[in-house]
């Protein structure tokens, strides 16, 4: 029987591909034994219980873009992470740790190394963070979506094998675009937290596409702090959308998207690629060494994608007219598709859970 452990967290980016290694491990190993480590301010506080496994939580912070202070508190926090993760480990027994990026994965993964136990972590960005550029040096394998990535790596610990995806969105069917421009489907999302310019870009859009006659039908996940303002934003312009603060069956909003609206994170572009749908995506302009841009410049050059730049005053007026070429272009929309599905890599979990398998015989 198989003892996992799977640090980390903070957002959907980082949390959703643990689930998915989870997720095949239980497959391969129904009596297989999981634990989450995270922080109480991260998703994982909420998503992991909710899925009836277990987490414990350390109390751990960055150090990097928090001001001095924010800085200072999390080096201090650092002997104390470490202590309490060493504690976790000696009581679960973990054959393997996978540090899946966020807060908790540093402490973690370094006190499993430095107990001797089987370590890897996932780098999910073309352009690693710090926490995984220092633990790359101690893991003992190093898993990669981006190409780009294995400079930062020695060679024989990394490997490329794309971005773990879960189950529900492993089963979504990949579904055509519609063929006219009547009754299609936008999906909108910020990533799990929601993006307050992306909420405000999307609804001044969809006031001038209904002045033009071309409103498509709209699903806005928006994040719980801007629900409401986005709501309202809708509601004064008298135009109908559903709008949700988190979505939890993402694999249906998919599936039923005609068109869809992103932030271009790690894992956002590889359910995309399983997903094969045509998306504009708005990279988070103040991202770590900018790797959201670089990310959907790759999904751009091949086709797959289109992307807006979020600079401010007229995003709106520009995400109006990228949203309206491609609703009067339907074969533009279906040949994007086409091209985003060749970035699906449906097989990354399998080879993570390989190696976590291996680690028991």
């Amino acid at each position: 029987m198989t003892r996992l452990l799977i640090a980390g967290g903070g957002t959907g980016g980082h949390l959703f591909p643990g689930v998915a290694v989870a997720e095949e491990l239980l497959a391969r190993e129904p009596d297989a034994e999981l634990l989450f480590v995270g922080t109480a301010r991260g998703i994982e506080a909420r998503v992991v219980p909710e899925l009836g496994w277990d987490i414990e939580l350390i109390k751990v912070s960055g150090l990097k873009t928090v001001g001095a202070l924010g800085a200072l508190r999390g080096a201090l926090r650092i002997p104390g992470s470490l202590l309490q993760s060493r504690r976790i480990l000696k009581r679960f027994r973990p054959d393997a740790v996978i540090g899946v990026g966020g807060y908790a994965s540093g402490p973690v993964v370094l006190a499993a190394k430095l107990m001797g136990i089987k370590t890897g972590i996932l780098e999910q960005n073309s352009i690693p963070g710090l926490t995984n550029r220092i633990l790359g040096k101690f893991a003992h394998k190093i898993f990669l979506s981006f190409a780009h990535s294995q400079s930062f790596f020695a060679a024989k610990k990394s490997t490329l094998v794309g971005n773990p995806i879960r189950r529900q969105i492993l089963d979504s069917l990949q579904t055509e675009p519609k063929t006219g421009t009547e009754d299609v489907r936008l999906f909108i999302f910020g990533g799990s937290q929601g993006a307050k310019a992306v909420n405000e870009m999307c609804c001044h859009a969809a006031v001038l596409l209904e002045q033009q006659g071309l409103l498509p039908s709209i699903v806005h996940q928006t994040g719980s702090a801007t629900l409401d303002a986005t709501r309202a934003m809708y509601e004064e312009a008298g135009i109908k959308a559903d709008c949700r603060a988190f979505i939890n069956d993402m694999a249906e909003e998919y599936r039923a998207a005609d068109l869809i609206i992103s932030r271009s994170g790690a894992t956002t572009i590889a359910e995309l690629g399983i997903v094969g749908k045509p998306a504009i995506l708005v990279p988070y302009p103040f991202a770590a060494n900018n790797h959201q841009e670089l990310n959907a410049e790759e999904m751009v050059s091949a086709g797959a994608a289109l992307m807006l730049k979020q600079d401010g005053a007229e995003d709106g007026e520009r995400m109006a007219a990228l949203i309206g070429g491609l609703l009067r272009d339907p074969k533009k929309r279906r040949d994007m598709a086409s091209a985003m599905r060749a970035f699906g890599r449906p097989d990354a979990a399998r080879h993570i859970v390989d190696f976590i398998t291996a680690a028991t015989s």
